[in-house]
């Protein structure tokens, strides 16, 4: 028998798709709009003060004196710490507070549950510029200026992590938390031993968040410090610039020493950014 032979497809022709290629266009287009900044950020700090105002990218002879001058000749270590104890002793009480009222709201029934909730998600409501004003009373009743207690209290514990919290403790079965119960595990050991371990994305989300917007903090900082010995890091660079003028080599070379924590939290700590997006789904 003669074999059938199978004819051989036929090329087919590839088809330009535009929506893609504008879509990927866009975004080197925002990739480069936002990278480019950041490396002239960088080459400014390795200019000389005459090269600044220069139309040129690369410095002509790059040189290490302007982190010489703003670590030994100003305040900046003293500003940096202070942002790093700031930023991580509010991290460290919103992991533990947020995730413990998320817990009760969502595994604990209780009268007015639903009326306290959203008396928490309605301070979301409100602008932190009309905060301020209280806060700092508050601050000043129990002398709290110029500390770092006084910097880091008003975001021991938050609204938005509060909210996020409650979210993702609801996928944790209700099962697994009565059977804890019922071998006489007591409340606050089911929450440390078996709930809180099964959000650590979530938590680590939720740290990461209030660490970069603590690390950024301005307007609070500004109000309750008056000693430059207390101020932040935010604070602090802006006594870089004067009447007189900018000394923009050195606010570049603070800017840039000032962004290597966030992105030691980002390079490290991405995946539990993004996962713990996903796993906060709404829920009613």
């Amino acid at each position: 028998m003669a074999q059938l032979t199978q004819p051989r497809p036929m090329a087919r022709a590839r088809q330009i798709d535009l929506p893609q290629i504008l879509a990927y266009a866009l975004l080197t287009l925002g990739a480069v709009t936002m990278v480019v900044p950041f490396f002239w950020m960088i080459s400014t700090s390795l200019k000389p003060a005459a090269e600044i105002l220069k139309p040129q990218f690369f410095p002509s002879a790059p040189t290490l004196d302007n982190y010489v001058t703003v670590m030994t000749r100003t305040l900046f270590p003293t500003w940096y710490l202070n942002s790093l104890l700031a930023a991580t002793a509010s991290t460290l009480s919103v992991a533990f507070f947020d995730s413990l009222v998320g817990y009760v709201f969502a595994k604990f029934e209780f009268p007015l549950k639903k009326v306290f909730f959203v008396l928490v998600l309605m301070t979301l409501m409100v602008p932190t510029e009309m905060l301020v004003i209280p806060w700092y009373i508050m601050a000043v009743g129990v002398k709290l200026q110029d500390s770092l207690l006084g910097i880091v209290f008003p975001g021991l514990v938050t609204a938005t992590g509060v909210f996020l919290m409650r979210q993702s403790f609801f996928a944790v079965p209700d099962e697994l938390i009565d059977a804890a119960r019922i071998d006489g595990m007591h409340e606050f050991g089911i929450f440390t031993t078996i709930a809180w371990p099964l959000v650590k994305s979530a938590v680590a989300a939720v740290c990461i968040f209030n660490f970069l917007g603590n690390w950024n903090a301005f307007i609070w900082p500004l109000i309750v410090t008056s000693k430059r010995a207390t101020m932040t890091l935010p604070i602090g660079l802006s006594f870089f610039s004067g009447e007189a003028g900018s000394d923009w080599h050195l606010i570049m070379t603070g800017a840039t020493i000032a962004t290597v924590p966030l992105l030691i939290v980002f390079l490290f700590f991405q995946r539990q950014i993004i996962k713990g997006i996903a796993l906060t789904g709404i829920k009613a």
